[in-house]
């Protein structure tokens, strides 16, 4: 919840969101990061930062007239931002400077909503880039040390977005009598037929950040312009990329095919185990040969012994797409995985994928977008896949109607593309026709 709360927040903002309530103060000011290579994708144009635990005034020499770097943070001023989402209509989001409150109303199917009031904190590039003159880097430090015998980009938090008081965000999905109403009998304990979740957002709490690349050598440091690009969000790339990312899937044998597959699936129900075959995967493409394969999870442990015994390149191309599959998984919803296996088990992964790949010929980009796919495509020979099919896509910010009528809610490109991606590996994977 805290994901689709701060993507909704980052979106507005132009600034990349914190997924994790848990990580959040390794997203502060002075905080370094590690960017994956490679990570931009056309569901996920912006990098995947991780954090290092380190921040640079942890790694830099004692400065000679005890300035602290902390000492140059700008506050500005408070504003409230609020959104509510009813039923199919999205209220939209405004921005005053006013405090403001949104309650849910109605017994709408799906519903969520926030107030918040968040607070943006930065570092001036002008005031860093006179302290890169006067501080020096710990060249001895560990990290730094560690950091010099790899392939990482360092990047460090230059600004963010926090909550300067504690904001609630409520979601509310109530099934009435429909496929989902089945879905939560099977998949959730109590098999309640409306789900409630609330999260509370801690006072100082990160939202989102954004960050600037820092460039080290010989105890030197300095940041490093970037130039921001408009990438295009055509069909054609997204149907390319993931045939490219995932061709090395193709080139395995039987048994080893069906060894990935497993383990796609153990980590779909886990969204732990998710983030350490993510973090594994991550570390082989970064580390060169420091790589160390170990896990406690019997779930992954055939993975990592199949890798172990691959050839070094096929090793690397291995890691880096499943790293890719993992990335699209990572970007859907905890329901989506569990209707993403359900539609495994139902046999209907190819229908689906001709149907999502049909929705990217549209123009996904704008909210509230009306148009109209094959109608054909949403015939399944039981009710049942219908209905899956349909929730899976409007978990991706499509609704979609038996007659092929749909419209986009909310700038949902990245999300389906995200959604294809996954269809795609696991059709490929599973070897279904």
């Amino acid at each position: 919840m805290f994901k689709k709360l701060t993507k909704d927040i980052a979106n507005e903002m132009d600034l990349v969101p914190v997924e994790s309530i848990a990580d959040n103060e390794d997203f502060r000011p002075l905080c370094l990061l590690k960017k994956k290579r490679k990570s931009k994708t056309m569901f996920h144009p912006a990098p995947y930062y991780q954090r290092t635990g380190f921040t640079l005034q942890d790694v830099l020499l004692p400065g000679e007239d005890g300035e602290s770097i902390e000492s140059l943070l700008q506050d500005s001023t408070q504003f409230t931002l609020t959104k509510t989402s009813t039923d199919q209509a999205d209220g939209g989001l405004s921005i005053s400077f006013d405090p403001a409150s949104v309650d849910l109303k109605g017994g709408a199917s799906m519903s969520k909503a926030f107030s918040v009031k968040p607070q943006k904190k930065k570092l001036p590039q002008q005031s860093l880039e006179a302290l890169t003159k006067k501080w020096k880097i710990n060249m001895d430090h560990s990290f730094i040390r560690q950091l010099q015998r790899t392939d990482i980009n360092l990047y460090m938090v230059t600004e963010i977005l926090e909550a300067s008081e504690e904001t609630v965000y409520k979601e509310s999905t109530k099934a009435d009598g429909g496929f989902m109403a089945k879905f939560y009998a099977t998949f959730s304990a109590k098999g309640n037929r409306e789900k409630n979740q609330t999260i509370v957002v801690p006072k100082g709490c990160t939202l989102a950040f954004r960050t600037i690349p820092i460039y080290i050598e010989d105890g030197e440091w300095d940041l490093v312009s970037v130039c921001t690009v408009d990438e295009s969000t055509g069909e054609l790339k997204v149907l390319s990329e993931e045939e490219y990312r995932c061709q090395i899937f193709t080139k395995l044998s039987p048994d080893r095919l069906l060894i990935v597959f497993n383990t796609i699936k153990a980590v779909m129900r886990d969204k732990n185990l998710l983030q350490e075959l993510r973090q594994k995967m991550e570390d082989i493409t970064e580390l060169n040969d420091e790589y160390e394969l170990k896990t406690e999870s019997p779930d992954l442990k055939d993975l990592f012994s199949t890798l172990e015994h691959s050839e070094r390149d096929r090793f690397l191309q291995l890691a880096e797409g499943i790293t890719y599959i993992l990335d699209a998984l990572h970007e859907l919803m905890d329901d989506q995985l569990l209707l993403l296996l359900e539609s495994l088990e139902r046999k209907i992964l190819s229908q689906q994928l001709n149907l999502v790949a049909q929705l990217l010929k549209h123009d996904l980009v704008d909210k509230m977008c009306n148009f109209h796919v094959d109608a054909r495509l949403l015939s399944f020979p039981h009710k049942d896949d219908q209905m899956l099919t349909m929730e899976l896509v409007e978990l991706s910010g499509v609704q979609l109607q038996e007659d092929g009528s749909a419209v986009s809610l909310d700038q949902p490109f990245k999300a389906v593309a995200a959604l294809f991606v996954a269809l795609y590996a696991l059709k490929l994977l599973s070897g279904s026709k």
